[in-house]
C-alpha cells in the first residue's frame, strides 16, 4: 500500500476510535446534526430543479431554453411563455403549434388577479351536426381525423398574440424572433423526432408534409440530423412583421383558404378574420386548505378536477398511503363518477347550459362520495351521469412559467392527435389540427380517446369543441403556489388531480410527486389503466376487487413549477425525452 494511503486509513481509524470510546465534543456535535430546513430534502429520490429569478418548464428543453433566455433579456412570464410556445412549433412539431388552439391561465401579480384566456378551435361557419356520418347516420372511420373537414379554426396565434399585447413586456418580435432562427438554422433531428415520424404513417399520404418533414423520397431524417424548416421560419417571421392579422388574414390566411377550397375543408376567409379568443371566469375549488383555480368550459378539465378533489377530501383518511390498492380504488372509483358527468353535461357555455356550480359543489361531491365503497366496485354500466343541483392527444403539451416578479403562466395547447391531421398547408411548414374529432359525432359513439358525449358536445357551427386540457395555478394564502397540466388526452384530468394529491394531501415533493406512477379510469371503456412501477400487489389486490387492469403507456407529461420560499421549484416529466424545467437565477 502506498505510504500516503497507509497514513490516510491510519489517521481516519485512529479517529473513528477516538469518537468511539472517548466520545470527543465534535464526535458529539457530528452525530447530532439535523436536516436543515430547506426547499429540498437530501434523502428524496427525485428532486426539483430549483430558480431564485424565474423558471420555464416545458416538453422540449430548447423551448424551456428560449424561455429562460427572455427572462433573463428582462421579459416577463407572459413574455416566455409565448416565446416557449412559438418554439414549441419547431422543436416538437406533432404537439407544439401555430394552427391548434388551447387555454391560457394567467396570475398578475402587480393586479393579483388571475384570468383565463380561451383560444380554443372553433368550428367553421359551414360546420353541421351530421358531418361526419355516412347515409346510416354512423360515423365515418377517419373523416374526423385525417382530413381538412377535420380542422378548426386555429386560436393559438390570436391567444398568444393577446396575451402578449395585453400582459407582455418585450416586443412581439422580440418573442418570436427565437423560433424562427430555429427553424431557419435547423434544430439536431433527436431520437424522439425520429420516432414521431416513423410511426405517423399519415404524415407520408400527404405530399406536403413528405416534402417539409422529410427527406426527398419522403425519406426520414436520422438522429443527429440538422432538420431546417424554411417555410415555418417565414412564416414566423411574416407573423412578427404583420402581428395577429399576418396569420388571420393576407398571405397565411389565403394560403389556408386555398388549400381548404382544394382539398374539402371548411375553414373559410370569414372563419379566420372573425375568429375571437375569450375570456371566462375561472372555475375555482379548495382542497385541503389550498385554493384551486382552473379553466371554465369549453374545457372540462377545471370542473371535473375540482368534482374529483372535492370527492376525495370527503373520502381521504390518514391510514391512506400513495400506491397503495385502497387509494387506487378510491380515485378509480371518483374518476368513473366524473367522467360520467361529463358525457351528459360539458360543452361549450355559449352553447349550451353547464351546472358548473352544481358539478364543483361540495354537497353533490359528498352525495357522490356517498356510493363509493370500501373494498366494491361499482361496474361502469351501473354508473349513470349523476344529478348536480341547478344550472348556470394524448399529444398536446403544456407549458409553465415563473417571472421574479411573481407573474405565473400555466398553459395548454394542441393540434389534437399527434401532427393534428397530418396535412401541411403548402408554403407555410403549418400541420393543420384535427380538432373537430373532440366533439360528438354521434351520441353515444365514443370518440379516437375513447370518451363518449351527448348533445352537450354535438358539432355547431362556431362552437368550442369540449377539451380535457387542465391548466391549473394552485394558491396558498393567497399567493401562487403551483401551477401545473399536462398533454394526455381524456388521461389530462386524471394525471392532474393524482399530482395535486401527492403534493397537496401527501405532502410529496413536486418532483416525486410527478414522478409517482399514476392510474386512469374514464367510466367508458370500463378498463383500469395503470402504468409501469405501479406495485404489483396492489394490482393483484384490485384484480380482485373486480377492476379489469390494463398495463397503460405513459399518463401524461406534466410540467409543473412550484413557488416556496422565494425560490422556483421545477419539475419536468420524465414521461417525454427532452423535457426540461430551465432555471432563472438573476
Amino acid at each position: 500500500m502506498p505510504k500516503y494511503r497507509a497514513n490516510f486509513v491510519y489517521t481516519h481509524i485512529c479517529i473513528i476510535f477516538s469518537c468511539a470510546l472517548i466520545l470527543l465534543p465534535g464526535c458529539l456535535y457530528a452525530a447530532d446534526l439535523q436536516e436543515p430546513d430547506g426547499l429540498i430534502n437530501y434523502y428524496d429520490r427525485f428532486h426539483p430543479t430549483i430558480a431564485r429569478a424565474g423558471m420555464v418548464v416545458s416538453q422540449n428543453e430548447i423551448a424551456s431554453e428560449v424561455g429562460a433566455q427572455i427572462l433573463k433579456q428582462g421579459g416577463n412570464a407572459i413574455d416566455a411563455a409565448v416565446a416557449t410556445a412559438f418554439s414549441l412549433a419547431v422543436t416538437l412539431p406533432r404537439a407544439g403549434n401555430l394552427t391548434g388552439g388551447g387555454f391560457m391561465l394567467l396570475y398578475l401579480a402587480e393586479e393579483d388577479t388571475s384570468l383565463t384566456i380561451n383560444y380554443r378551435e372553433v368550428a367553421p361557419a359551414a360546420a353541421s351536426e351530421n358531418m361526419f356520418l355516412d347515409k346510416n347516420s354512423e360515423p365515418v372511420a377517419d373523416l374526423s381525423l385525417h382530413t381538412l373537414a377535420a380542422a378548426g379554426v386555429p386560436g393559438t396565434v390570436a391567444g398568444l398574440f393577446y396575451a402578449h399585447s395585453n400582459y407582455g413586456k418585450l416586443s412581439w418580435k422580440q418573442v418570436i424572433k427565437p423560433a424562427e432562427k430555429l427553424a431557419r438554422q435547423g434544430i439536431v433531428f433527436n431520437d424522439d423526432m425520429y420516432r414521431n415520424f416513423a410511426i405517423t404513417e399519415g404524415l407520408r399520404q400527404n405530399p406536403e408534409s413528405c416534402r417539409v418533414y422529410f427527406k426527398p423520397g419522403c425519406n426520414l431524417y436520422r438522429p443527429g440530423d440538422i432538420f431546417k424548416q424554411t417555410d415555418l421560419a417565414n412564416t414566423l417571421a411574416y407573423i412578427a412583421r404583420h402581428g395577429r392579422d399576418g396569420f388571420y388574414k393576407g398571405k397565411i390566411a389565403k394560403q389556408i383558404i386555398a388549400e381548404m377550397e382544394k382539398s374539402g375543408g371548411l375553414i373559410s376567409a370569414e372563419d379566420l378574420a372573425n375568429y375571437q379568443v375569450e375570456i371566462r371566469p375561472a372555475i375555482r375549488g379548495t382542497f385541503n386548505g389550498y385554493d384551486i383555480v382552473t379553466m371554465p368550459p369549453p374545457s372540462s378539465g377545471g370542473v371535473h378536477l375540482v368534482q374529483m378533489l372535492n370527492m376525495f377530501e370527503v373520502l381521504a383518511s390518514k391510514d391512506l398511503s400513495p400506491g397503495s390498492a385502497k387509494l387506487m380504488h378510491i380515485q378509480a372509483e371518483i374518476f368513473k363518477r366524473a367522467y360520467a358527468d361529463r358525457s351528459k353535461y360539458l360543452g361549450d357555455t355559449d352553447f349550451v347550459k353547464v351546472p358548473t356550480a352544481g358539478l364543483t359543489d361540495k354537497k353533490y361531491a359528498r352525495e357522490l362520495a356517498k356510493t363509493i365503497k370500501a373494498g366494491a366496485i361499482t361496474p361502469s354500466d351501473k354508473i349513470h351521469p349523476g344529478k348536480p343541483p341547478g344550472y348556470e392527444s394524448p399529444d398536446t403539451t403544456h407549458f409553465s412559467a415563473v417571472d421574479k416578479a411573481g407573474n405565473v403562466v400555466s398553459s395548454t395547447y394542441t393540434l389534437n392527435h399527434s401532427f393534428g391531421s397530418g396535412i401541411t398547408i403548402p408554403g407555410t411548414g403549418m400541420l393543420m389540427n384535427n380538432t373537430m374529432d373532440d366533439f360528438v359525432a354521434k351520441a353515444g359513439v365514443p370518440n379516437s380517446y375513447g370518451l363518449v358525449g351527448g348533445k352537450a358536445n354535438a358539432i355547431a357551427p362556431l362552437k368550442h369543441p369540449l377539451s380535457s386540457m387542465t391548466p391549473t395555478i394552485v394558491f396558498k394564502n393567497g399567493k401562487p403556489f403551483l401551477a401545473t397540466g399536462t398533454p394526455g388526452g381524456s388521461k389530462i384530468i386524471s394525471a392532474v388531480f393524482q399530482q395535486l394529491v401527492n403534493v397537496l394531501f401527501f405532502d410529496m415533493n413536486l418532483a416525486e410527486a410527478t414522478n409517482a406512477p399514476r392510474i386512469h379510469h374514464q367510466w367508458q371503456p370500463d378498463v383500469l389503466y395503470v402504468e409501469e412501477g405501479v406495485n404489483t400487489d396492489s394490482i393483484a389486490l384490485l384484480k380482485n376487487m373486480g377492476y379489469k387492469v390494463e398495463l397503460s403507456k405513459s399518463l401524461g407529461s406534466l410540467q409543473s413549477l412550484m413557488l416556496k420560499d422565494g425560490a422556483a421549484l421545477g419539475a419536468a416529466d420524465p414521461r417525454r425525452p427532452h423535457a426540461k424545467a430551465v432555471a432563472v437565477d438573476h
